[in-house]
């Protein structure tokens, strides 16, 4: 069976992701990232998650609060007012760009060529890194740069929620019965692990339930 790296976040998007992926038929070797993020407890979700969808989980630590520059890697607030125009400061400087470089070593030498990353263009804080543009022109770094890419066995990028509404993906992942619960979205949740409800990752997760007629199974302080 053909394996996919899936970037497994601990979030109902990654989570949505990596179902997507075994659907598929792919065996998931999920990649999750210990950036020091200040929402620690989603680690502790994509645990969860890859012990339900994963062949195999690899946690690589990388601290990016040696660069700072993020609300989620830095001594700053986390913005409570909603989601507003522009980037905001829970943006991490190139994480996605970061994180998909890592998937891609982890797919080169594990001999898979399939990475799925959950990524959205439509519900989202307006992050440059989660745009169509940026996975295309990442999948074709991604045959430039390898040695599998150079010499045919090119790499693809699945994006499948690229063009879902939040309540798209809350309505995918009660299809694919998955225990949205298990997943975590906040970013700045209170120290029993409970969601803040008002981080723009809150509002946004909690209008998709809405919005999809489902009830929303997040556990909030």
């Amino acid at each position: 069976m053909k394996q996919a790296v899936v970037l497994l976040s601990g979030g109902l998007d990654s989570m949505v992701c990596a179902a997507l992926a075994r659907e598929a038929g792919f065996e998931v070797v999920a990649l999750t990232v210990d950036y020091g993020q200040r929402h620690r407890v989603e680690l502790e979700a994509a645990k969860r998650i890859a012990a339900d969808l994963a062949d195999r989980h690899v946690i690589l630590p990388l601290d990016l609060r040696a660069f700072g520059g993020s609300a989620l890697t830095a001594d700053v607030a986390v913005p409570k007012d909603g989601v507003g125009e522009g980037i905001p400061v829970t943006y991490v400087p190139a994480r996605n760009t970061i994180f998909l470089s890592l998937a891609l070593g982890l797919a080169e030498a594990s001999g898979a060529r399939d990475l799925y990353v959950g990524v959205n263009a439509l519900d989202y804080s307006g992050y440059p890194d989660c745009r169509p543009a940026f996975v295309a022109a990442f999948e074709a770094l991604a045959n430039l740069a390898t040695k599998a890419g150079v010499e045919g066995a090119g790499f693809t990028i699945h994006a499948p929620l690229q063009d879902m509404t939040k309540a798209d993906i809350a309505r995918e992942a009660a299809r694919l019965g998955l225990d949205a619960g298990q997943s975590h979205s906040c970013y700045d949740p209170a120290p029993d692990g409970g969601a803040c409800g008002a981080c723009d990752a809150c509002r946004l997760r909690a209008k998709g339930f809405e919005d999809a007629g489902l009830s929303d199974p997040t556990r909030y302080a």
